[in-house]
């Protein structure tokens, strides 16, 4: 007789989320005591873009995101749940221990006060940057989990038959990659090197397999 397994038992690869535990005590206890960084990162760009602090928005849309993303694929596509947490939580191992040896940060934020305009997005910014120094920013984390969060759904099964939520995925990714830069919590630089690191994983899970279709 079989008996009717519970959904865990069915998808038990939630224990992967024990991995932010380790993240979040190595990012914050790097925040702390990498106060004065080594290298500067800065392009030409950062100065033409902009600050616009209702970037904020898609900025913290960011967690969202990820909660989204990690819930549908861990309940739908065990596959993609996989890859997915092996590719963004091996990038972000990546990025700290690059922050121990390489210690960088920015020196792009505006001073608030000067910009002539409080409103709900200064305020916000003012309380975003009171808790995340300008320190361990390249490659940008924001960046590089988004693109793989972007990568591993457009691939599953969920979007098989949905192009919109491949575009909707992307398009999603590529707004916050933006509004790191309109907020000045990171350089272009940042940006292009967290989404280089998505690049590998297409070609170890997905390239060969849409070569042989």
């Amino acid at each position: 007789m079989l008996t009717k397994k519970h959904p865990l038992q069915l998808r038990p690869y939630l224990w992967y989320q024990l991995y932010w535990v380790l993240y979040l005590v190595w990012f914050f206890t790097l925040d702390h005591l990498i106060t004065t960084p080594k290298y500067l990162i800065w392009s030409p760009l950062d100065d033409v873009i902009p600050f616009c602090e209702w970037f904020f928005l898609p900025y913290c849309s960011w967690f969202l995101l990820l909660a989204g993303v990690l819930a549908l694929l861990w309940w739908n596509d065990t596959t993609n749940y996989r890859r997915l947490c092996l590719c963004m939580f091996s990038g972000m191992t990546f990025c700290l221990i690059w922050y121990m040896l390489f210690p960088n940060g920015l020196a792009l934020r505006p001073d608030l006060s000067t910009l002539g305009r409080e409103n709900l997005g200064t305020f916000v910014m003012s309380l975003l940057w009171r808790a995340d120094s300008p320190t361990n920013v390249c490659p940008s984390i924001h960046c590089q989990s988004s693109g793989c969060m972007a990568l591993c759904i457009s691939n599953s099964k969920l979007a098989k038959d949905r192009p919109w939520l491949k575009w909707l995925a992307w398009g999603w990714a590529l707004l916050i990659c933006a509004s790191t830069v309109f907020t000045k919590q990171h350089s272009i630089i940042d940006v292009a090197w967290g989404l280089a690191m998505v690049i590998p994983w297409y070609f170890i899970f997905y390239f060969r397999k849409k070569e042989r279709a």
